[in-house]
């Protein structure tokens, strides 16, 4: 019998990872409030629901890929008497995998009300950009228990390659906002390099090539070069539309600031990073990818 899989958020990530899961044979129904990106994933065979009660019925497994913790508290708990949330509505047994960039507290959270009703739950954010998602290429960090973590193999493995079991509930979303840190760093590194040797006569391109192959060669420069011009199909190549967001990069920022705090840990790069995004998105520049932190450091004083 086909796995009937309810997915749940279908932006710049999850619609590519709602069509691989169609494309690897499951029964997928998929949701979203824009008209935009249901139809996407719509032209690509995958069944659309106008509400997430339409698309839960008869699913077996839930799929959620939401934009912050707000929103999966949301989803899942509800807000008051009037939206109780899904947990509440869900048949015992439901397995569901939350993919949501979100704070680690709140996905213990929301993993402990599950498990209260015999719903089985992981966090499991991933990596690897929308290329990645597009290719089905994902890394995946996964947070919860080890039987649950393995029940969720066959979904994981339709969308991603890489899938790494960190530990108990929030532990995906711990190991989540420490890369994402990591990223947001040398993504600033790579740009401020190429900057300096853009306003010193050398060509991107080679430079590139050059730090690459050298002890400053970094997933930025391989996979994501923020320089347009110098890589074809990364978003710098369309003048930074269709990434990862930079006020997404600021709220990963500001979560890994907070996980820092409750641990007593310094980031002293990761808090100038999420300075640095932060006054990138107040030059209006949040919803372009967060490669375009360049330009901020492309800017000269007068």
């Amino acid at each position: 019998m086909t796995v009937k899989i309810a997915f749940i958020g279908l932006g710049n990530m999850g619609g590519p990872m709602a069509v691989n899961l169609h494309k690897a044979g499951f029964a997928v129904t998929a949701v979203d409030l824009t008209a935009e990106a249901r139809a996407k994933v719509a032209a690509e065979g995958v069944r659309v629901a106008a509400t997430a009660a339409e698309a839960l019925v008869g699913a077996s497994v839930v799929i959620s890929m939401l934009p912050a913790s707000r929103h999966v508290e949301g989803l899942y708990l509800g807000d008051g008497a009037a939206n109780t949330g899904l947990l509440a509505n869900l048949p015992a047994g439901t397995r569901i995998i939350d993919c949501s960039t979100i704070a680690p507290a709140t996905a213990r959270k929301v993993a402990a009300a599950a498990q209260s009703r015999r719903l089985s739950m992981i966090d499991a954010p991933v990596s690897g950009g929308t290329a990645g998602a597009a290719a089905g290429t994902l890394t995946f960090m996964v947070g919860g228990a080890a039987e649950c973590v393995a029940a969720a193999q066959p979904f994981l493995q339709a969308m991603g390659k890489n899938i790494f079991h960190a530990g108990n509930s929030g532990a995906g979303q711990v190991a989540k906002v420490c890369n994402n840190m990591l990223l947001a760093i040398h993504m600033i590194g790579s740009a401020e390099a190429l900057t300096l040797g853009v306003n010193n006569g050398l060509d991107p391109a080679v430079l590139s090539e050059i730090m690459k192959q050298s002890s400053g060669g970094n997933w930025s420069l391989e996979k994501y070069n923020p320089m347009p011009g110098v890589m074809a199909g990364v978003p710098a190549s369309r003048d930074y539309s269709g990434g990862f967001g930079t006020d997404l990069m600021l709220k990963d920022l500001g979560l890994a600031e907070e996980a820092a705090l409750a641990s007593g840990s310094a980031i002293p790069l990761g808090g100038l990073a999420r300075n640095l995004y932060a006054a990138h998105s107040a030059g209006g520049a949040g919803a372009l990818d967060f490669s375009s932190i360049i330009r901020l450091l492309q800017k000269k004083p007068a």
